[in-house]
């Protein structure tokens, strides 16, 4: 059974990738996508298999995108940071893109 995080949790971990990190949002979604012409993306959930994302594309059409959490399954709140930044690590990698210092 896939582990549901708490609302505190959810909108604490959304309000921090959409306020500061909208720049991973959109480097996620381009390498994960099967259409990389997405010009915006939000963080709009997660749960203990992954992330999920609402993309605009180029066209202006709105997509989701769903993607499992690279180390697996996951039910601690400390365990999301570790795998989005594991998300954006292999997205840079996809991407070709040299990925910023972790702190």
């Amino acid at each position: 059974m896939t582990h549901r995080f708490d609302d505190a949790v959810q909108t604490a971990v959304l309000a921090h990738m959409n306020g500061h990190h909208t720049d991973d949002n959109l480097l996620i979604t381009r390498a994960f996508a099967p259409d990389a012409a997405i010009t915006s993306a939000t963080m709009v959930g997660f749960d203990g298999d992954g992330g999920r994302w609402s993309a605009r594309l180029a066209s202006g059409v709105e997509q989701i995108v769903d993607v499992p959490w690279p180390g697996g399954s996951i039910t601690e709140r400390a365990a999301v940071r570790r795998e989005i930044v594991a998300l954006y690590d292999e997205s840079c990698r996809r991407l070709g893109v040299e990925p910023r210092p972790h702190a």
